[in-house]
């Protein structure tokens, strides 16, 4: 009895990625194997395989998922949390396979020439990290419409990890990220007559909570147009202008400090590992003398071992081009040979991976919407973006710290509370008045 088209490929698929597939899959024909109770890996047609083919690993998997030639049926997170070991580790073997796996492609038809990356993968040319390249990179990801933006991040627009505090029902993400930009204006030690700088600024968030309920000055600066032109007009309903200012502009640019308090909430990913020893000089130089900066950024928490080939990622590709992370003691590191003080550093994994489950949900309830605003195919590569990186928080694979630094006085003094209790409680801070 001849078997399955399903069976075959399954057979095939897991000779080829050299583990098992822990989930149900569906060929093309309509014919169905394993195990039952789990989601189910649907292979279109013959090019997702060939993608797999000729690419045994995690980007193979993400072109065929992307490109619609590979779905899933199900819980997304339930299937990428089986399919780990075939996301978060690449196959050993790459290219064309062995002659004994060519002959059963050859029977099944699958052979073919290599497939074209969908068009939402992108690849970068130019020095890493120049500053046309670097402008590339961030209207790639941030560029991608206001409106879709705000379907994913909800009402607070806010693209970095909240801070949840609440338990009841009631508390959703924007109050979650409410609690984040408070605890972040308290830990800067904000008051009224401050001058802010926020490198990296998004759509304005922090800098309008800042000067809303501190009373502070700001200078926001961001590379993306679609941010500036949305934080303008956020600023000027709220009435803010003559308090918040929102540049397009390169770090390297900035000439215009000292500030009392800095910001780089999200931003040192995109400097580059090469680069982060300058950037951290650079806010040393524009921060006051007893001035704060607080530095919340995602940690590499697993480093690869010694002579692993170093492969193109997924979200390389897709998503943050030209990103890099670093282990938080390389972070901590360079800051303090830049001439900071470290004073505290708070760890928020298990904070990022709730938020961008929320943030999945919010893509999923509103899919119809966000594929009009977007493209299919750009909504598939941000739910297999979230998703994948909400496991990744909560397996440990990757963290995120805010590290509290200190211009420190001449004479020593660091002018910071003996301890945390400045910071420690949650809630909005008592508005200041109409500035």
């Amino acid at each position: 009895m001849t078997s399955s088209t399903a069976t075959q490929l399954r057979e095939l698929l897991e000779n080829l990625l050299q583990a098992p597939l822990p989930v149900r899959l569906r060929a093309w024909d309509g014919s169905e194997t394993g195990p039952t109770g789990t989601p189910v890996l649907i292979v279109r047609n013959r090019r997702a395989v060939r993608r797999l083919v000729w690419r045994p690993d995690e980007l193979g998997l993400a072109r065929a998922y992307v490109s619609g030639d590979l779905d899933v049926e199900g819980d997304l997170f339930a299937a990428l949390d089986r399919l780990a070991t075939l996301i978060f580790r690449g196959a050993d073997a790459h290219g064309l396979p062995k002659r004994a796996v060519a002959a059963e492609l050859m029977r099944l038809g699958l052979l073919g020439p290599h497939p074209k990356p969908p068009p939402e993968e992108i690849t970068m040319r130019g020095s890493r990290h120049s500053r046309g390249r670097d402008r590339r990179a961030i209207s790639h990801h941030y560029d991608v419409g206001n409106d879709f933006y705000r379907l994913v991040l909800g009402e607070s627009m806010v693209y970095s990890c909240a801070y949840w505090t609440g338990t009841d029902a009631g508390y959703r993400l924007a109050d979650a990220q409410r609690d984040k930009l408070d605890l972040i204006c308290r830990k800067l030690g904000l008051e009224p007559g401050l001058r802010l700088l926020d490198v990296g600024c998004g759509w304005g968030s922090l800098a309008l909570h800042a000067a809303r309920a501190y009373g502070v000055d700001v200078v926001g600066i961001t590379l993306s147009a679609e941010q500036a032109d949305h934080a303008r007009k956020q600023v000027a309903e709220a009435g803010l202008a003559a308090h918040v200012e929102i540049r397009i502009q390169d770090y390297r640019d900035l000439d215009d400090g000292p500030f009392d308090a800095i910001a780089s909430i999200g931003m040192a990913e995109h400097v580059g590992a090469g680069h982060y020893a300058a950037y951290a000089a650079t806010l040393f130089r524009q921060l006051k003398a007893g001035g704060r900066l607080l530095n919340h950024q995602i940690a590499k928490l697993r480093q690869p071992p010694p002579g692993e080939r170093k492969r193109r990622s997924f979200i390389d590709a897709y998503v943050f081009p030209d990103g890099e992370l670093a282990p938080l003691a390389t972070t901590v590191s360079l800051l303090e040979e830049a001439g900071f003080e470290v004073r505290d550093v708070q760890a928020l994994r298990e904070h990022y991976a709730r938020t961008l489950r929320a943030w999945v949900g919010n893509l999923e309830a509103a899919w119809s919407t966000a594929v009009g605003l977007a493209g299919p195919g750009r909504a598939r590569v941000w739910r297999l973006y979230l998703a994948a990186s909400a496991l990744s928080f909560e397996r440990g694979r990757i963290g995120v710290n805010q590290v509290l630094c200190v211009r420190a006085r001449h004479d020593g003094s660091s002018g910071l509370a003996a301890t945390r209790k400045d910071w420690e409680p949650c809630g909005i801070h008592p508005a200041v008045g109409s500035p």
